[in-house]
């Protein structure tokens, strides 16, 4: 297809129609792939925009896909080296007047993310720039980088007192102004003496203390989960209910989820086994005795209808049942940093 037939078969098409179409034209398998990183209510309306979807114009098809790829590839450029690079090796591949219109549509991306140009930078570079910063811009800075994992290394770099302080920080951080955000980035690139993109998103809050703790090694995470159930206990009652969700018992090997298994409530597995991806439904049931296994899917399978709470309470029941196992040392989760033999039973 002639790329000017692409510009113009889906220049009238909203994001929303676009994305129904990819997913589409990937079909169930690549569909499916794509929602489960998708929040509720977005999976909701791409739905519902995929019933619409009667047919798939080719063209259109053709032409999505392509935008989709030079946007990954932009991004990408954008990420290695900063705009001028990205637009350098737009141009060299596709010429200077389609770099401009991929970038164009990328305007929002660029202006959103003030710390991408931390991205490829060294954990010990940022550590060494925030040590003489204040405890808050600290926290800000590690609530924003571009990775949970950069973000863990460079928290596990801090004395334990202080990352207990700037975890507190994290947590209790709201949604902070983008002008904000931005004049902490250009003050940190200037001394970096680097190329600035820029991308602005919410962070901060239990759940992004969540995520760089699940990212973090176990010492880590123990030592700012200890000080602050001193410090707020329902703060950290909410941040460890976020550390394992249902989902990661893929993580988990056969061993582990045998021992989970003996201490779960089997009406509360055949619950939360409802509303999980069948790859952990097959997971857990190859784990079991061939008759309970059974008794499972018989569960399962005659149960009634059952609202989305309810399946998200039992899920929560046996995420409960995972940390207090791993509390106790019944079982060992390996963490960021960790390596296989230091989460070896």
């Amino acid at each position: 297809m002639d790329e000017g037939v692409g510009k113009a078969a889906v220049a009238g098409l909203t994001p929303r129609r676009k994305a129904a179409i990819l997913c589409v034209a990937m079909g169930p398998d690549g569909a499916a792939r794509i929602m489960k990183h998708l929040p509720d209510d977005v999976v909701e309306k791409l739905t519902i925009e995929m019933v619409r979807v009667q047919e798939i114009n080719p063209d259109h098809a053709e032409a999505v896909q392509r935008e989709v790829i030079e946007n990954a590839l932009a991004r990408g450029y954008l990420a290695e080296g900063g705009l001028r690079y990205a637009r350098d090796v737009l141009t060299r591949a596709v010429g200077e007047e389609r770099a401009g219109m991929i970038l164009d549509r990328l305007a929002t991306y660029i202006e959103a993310t003030p710390f991408e140009f931390l991205r490829m930078t060294p954990p010990d570079q940022i550590f060494a720039f925030l040590r003489a910063e204040h405890p808050q811009t600290t926290a800000l800075v590690i609530a924003n980088l571009p990775t949970t994992e950069l973000a863990a290394k460079v928290m596990a770099l801090f004395p334990p007192d202080e990352q207990v302080d700037i975890a507190l920080r994290i947590a209790q951080m709201g949604q902070t102004q983008p002008d904000v955000v931005k004049e902490v980035a250009h003050v940190m690139q200037a001394k970096l003496d680097m190329v600035m993109q820029a991308e602005y998103s919410a962070a901060g809050g239990v759940g992004s203390l969540a995520d760089i703790l699940n990212k973090s090694d176990r010492a880590t995470e123990r030592n700012i989960l200890d000080n602050l159930a001193q410090s707020n206990p329902e703060l950290a009652d909410e941040v460890r209910s976020l550390l394992f969700v249902f989902e990661d018992i893929l993580q988990l090997d056969d061993r582990t989820i045998q021992l989970i298994l003996k201490d779960v409530d089997t009406k509360d597995l055949a619950l939360a086994l409802r509303g999980s991806s069948e790859e952990v439904k097959d997971r857990i049931l190859s784990n079991m005795s061939q008759r309970a296994a059974e008794t499972l899917r018989e569960d399962m399978e005659f149960m009634p209808p059952q609202r989305r709470r309810v399946i998200e309470e039992a899920q929560t029941k046996i995420v409960a049942v995972v940390r207090k196992l791993e509390d106790d040392g019944t079982i060992l989760i390996a963490r960021g940093g960790e390596s296989d033999e230091e989460a070896v039973l």
